[in-house]
């Protein structure tokens, strides 16, 4: 057996990770060094020069000066400018550690089924409102779905997502609300390629096509199941309609089948029902965003999706 290094560990070449814990705290050891990486994503490749938005000169050195307030930011030498990296992002006012924010993102970005707050608060140290806050924003803001259509063949179809609706107590006795008041769910999966989920209001005609019109280009071939919410309108826009009719228990043939989109939805429910237990109606989208998010970066590795993360932040 080779000799190791206990004082260095490296990352097994069998590993399935790109980015360990220790890799991580290699190059963010500190706040400091998060803050440093902000300022120089945002402001200064090289540290030292950056463009000026007061006096408008490129190029002025800046620098940073201790103060008694700590204050998170970088001086103008030619005008005494305060430059603060964190403001306009999600850091923006948050007294929690910048240190603790790249964590939390690292922590998102390693796991396959994501992490729930209470875990989150565990792990760093915060209370619970802290740790779901610092989720929901990473959902929200740097995990947001982007409006580049989906295109060429292009799976569609809905499911009902959240947990179930209570509609009243009797005798302390919850009654639980009919399948067809819960949330509906629907998706759009490029074959090999980009997933698109939102929260729709039904799965009526009207709410399950709007989205392909919004959301794929014209020139796909779209695949659903025999449901009667997609129309003749769905084949007249696009260069083919295909249908798979599960109610004869055909789910595959040929190429027409559904089994893609399906697949990002077991994930995506197995995800939610392992790690969140459920997710409200009013939070759902954001919890899509973060399975998209994931799937959409499925072919990168840990690296590059936490590296996202961070360009996302710095933005």
């Amino acid at each position: 057996m080779p000799p190791v290094d206990r004082n260095n560990p490296k990352r097994a070449n069998s590993s399935d990770s790109q980015l360990s814990l220790m890799e991580f705290m290699r190059d963010f050891p500190d706040d400091a060094a998060c803050l440093e990486h902000l300022w120089r994503s945002r402001y200064s490749p090289d540290g030292t020069h950056a463009d000026c938005p007061k006096c408008e000169r490129e190029g002025v050195v800046f620098k940073r000066y201790a103060t008694k307030q700590g204050r998170q930011s970088w001086t103008c030498t030619a005008c005494g400018h305060h430059v603060h990296p964190t403001a306009g992002t999600i850091f923006h006012k948050s007294s929690t550690s910048l240190h603790l924010w790249y964590y939390a993102m690292y922590l998102m970005t390693s796991t396959r089924c994501g992490i729930s707050a209470k875990q989150l608060e565990r792990e760093i140290g915060v209370s619970y409102k802290t740790a779901w806050r610092m989720l929901n924003r990473i959902r929200t803001e740097l995990m947001k779905q982007d409006d580049e259509p989906l295109q060429g063949d292009v799976e569609v179809d809905e499911t009902f997502g959240g947990g179930r609706v209570r509609a009243g107590d009797s005798r302390r006795g919850l009654t639980w609300v009919k399948k067809s008041r819960r949330p509906t769910i629907w998706a759009a999966v490029e074959r090999g390629g980009r997933v698109k989920a939102h929260v729709v209001k039904s799965r009526g005609t009207l709410d399950v096509e709007g989205p392909i019109f919004k959301h794929v280009l014209p020139s796909s071939m779209i695949f659903t199941d025999e449901w009667g919410g997609y129309s003749h309108r769905v084949g007249s826009r696009y260069i083919a309609h295909h249908r798979i009719r599960h109610e004869d228990r055909v789910y595959v043939s040929g190429n027409v089948h559904t089994q893609t989109v399906e697949g990002f939805f077991g994930n995506m429910k197995n995800g939610i029902r392992g790690t969140y237990h459920s997710v409200s109606s009013k939070w759902l989208p954001s919890y899509l965003n973060e399975y998209a998010f994931r799937y959409n970066e499925r072919s990168n590795s840990e690296r590059a999706m936490f590296d996202t993360l961070l360009a996302k932040a710095a933005e």
